[in-house]
């Protein structure tokens, strides 16, 4: 009778060790999945603001002439949550090796802000890519022969004159729009019928000649080189939001399965 209580005593134990260290063991594997996570999702949060970042400079001039502030806004939102997301990805890291439950909760309600600041951007850019032709088609045309070399508007001036170099364009919808540009009309256009920025080949008075072999006449005009510019960009801004924030799903459930499987803390 005592040798079958002891055994059954040590059977207990050996099956309260085993299941231990499967616990311990599982812990284990969860914690390196999840650092592994978080140092992918600190380079993606990077990457997320590195985009933001360079639709905000290295295109803020095609901005001024959008009317609607939706296609920066994205962009604000991606650097935004870029910026938490590589906060988030240290924090993340902390809270994996030190086992403690209430940094996980605090990980993952970031995680659940970025998932959803990310969503928004990538919203954002499909209903701008919806509205898009439409927004050209109202302000383009006003914005360039309103807005060009008028003292107000210097930043209006570099951004017409970048897009009709870089796109080889002239015009909103063709060169002859330039026809009721307010500077055309005035006397400080020196004689041009369309800025100098209109020529295949830049020099001070081109613009005074419209020929087709001295300027660009691409049908469609610029709208359509500019819409195609963005909409490709929308495409790369919604694509980043839309991904990356999926990616994020599964460091919550990570984090969830993390947390279930550590012992409460002590009060």
């Amino acid at each position: 009778m005592v040798s079958s209580l002891l055994q059954y005593s040590t059977m207990l134990i050996y099956m309260g060790v085993y299941e231990e260290k499967k616990e311990t063991c599982g812990t284990i594997c969860l914690k390196y999945l999840l650092f592994s996570f978080n140092f992918l999702f600190w380079l993606a949060g990077g990457g997320v603001m590195a985009v933001g970042i360079w639709t905000m400079v290295e295109k803020s001039d095609y901005i001024s002439l959008l009317s609607s502030k939706i296609y920066v806004a994205s962009a604000y939102i991606l650097v935004l949550a870029g910026a938490i997301v590589m906060v988030t990805g240290v924090l993340g890291c902390c809270a994996t090796f030190k086992e403690q439950r209430r940094l996980l909760r605090v990980y993952f309600v970031l995680l659940l802000c970025i998932f959803l600041l990310e969503i928004l951007s990538g919203i954002l850019a499909y209903i701008y890519y919806q509205q898009l032709n439409e927004e050209l088609k109202q302000n383009l045309r006003e914005t360039m022969t309103q807005k060009y070399e008028q003292s107000s508007h210097e930043h209006v001036t570099r951004a017409v004159d970048k897009l009709q170099q870089e796109f080889k364009c002239c015009g909103s919808n063709s060169s002859s729009d330039w026809a009721e540009s307010v500077w055309i009309r005035s006397r400080d256009a020196a004689g041009r019928m369309v800025p100098d920025s209109c020529c295949k080949t830049r020099t001070d008075l081109c613009g005074r000649r419209d020929h087709p072999s001295n300027i660009y006449k691409v049908e469609g005009g610029c709208i359509t080189k500019l819409e195609k510019f963005i909409l490709d960009h929308l495409k790369i801004i919604g694509a980043v939001g839309v991904g990356i924030a999926c990616v994020q799903v599964i460091g919550m459930v990570f984090t969830c399965c993390l947390y279930r499987s550590l012992k409460a803390e002590p009060y």
